[in-house]
């Protein structure tokens, strides 16, 4: 998979991105990741990528000449670009496989007050957020975006049956509890029933445990 982030603060993504799995999946050749610093297009001596908003206002608006210019260069018919906002819809694992499948990902990244309305009716196929929050500039939500989509690929985790096997994975549900060595610690036990070698029983055990998490803390799952 290709993914180019056009962003003010290329090292919100380069360096978490560059760690653990997903530094791996880059030097595996499954991830090719390209952060493009949007000042390099900037306006002028100054590089100028935002101005105050038409109508009056708080803040600043990245301006549409930088990123039409950074984007332009990037997209092909396989490319698909996501606006990372607090406007867009809710980001969830369905979205993080459905992208998976994706050739190219290209995401803009906001800051300050948001970007020109014309480069999203004019080039963003989707507009994204991770929460109803806000964040300082939409670099983060691109990163967390990306680890998501880019753990769905085949190979990337150590074991493809872990994305399954997980919350919102195959069951919808919540995790169940997890336990390892050792069997006893501070006087607490693990359940006897991980320990028993019944397979069936143990896999009944995680399936209810999973649905009285999920109702616990998360009921509008089920």
């Amino acid at each position: 998979m290709q993914v180019d982030v056009i962003t003010l603060f290329p090292e919100v993504v380069t360096v978490p991105l560059g760690a653990s799995m997903m530094g791996r999946a880059q030097e595996r050749g499954l991830l090719t990741l390209r952060v493009h610093n949007l000042r390099e297009q900037g306006i002028g001596k100054c590089r100028q990528v935002d101005d105050q908003p038409f109508g009056g206002g708080p803040g600043m608006v990245l301006k549409p000449e930088p990123l039409f210019s950074a984007l332009d260069p990037l997209r092909t018919d396989r490319s698909r670009v996501l606006l990372l906002t607090p406007q867009g819809r809710s980001f969830h694992q369905r979205d993080a496989e459905r992208l998976s499948r994706e050739e190219h990902l290209i995401f803009i990244c906001g800051h300050y007050e948001g970007v020109d309305q014309r480069i999203v009716d004019s080039c963003v196929d989707e507009e994204l957020s991770i929460g109803d929050y806000v964040l300082t500039n939409g670099a983060i939500a691109a990163a967390v975006v990306i680890d998501a989509v880019v753990r769905l690929l085949p190979g990337v985790l150590g074991d493809d049956e872990s994305a399954s096997q997980e919350s919102f994975g195959a069951s919808g549900l919540l995790d169940h509890p997890h336990y390892t060595r050792p069997a006893e610690w501070r006087d607490m036990k693990v359940p006897k029933i991980l320990l028993s070698g019944d397979h069936a029983k143990i896999v009944a055990w995680r399936a209810e445990q999973a649905r009285e998490r999920t109702r616990q803390n998360r009921p509008d799952l089920l």
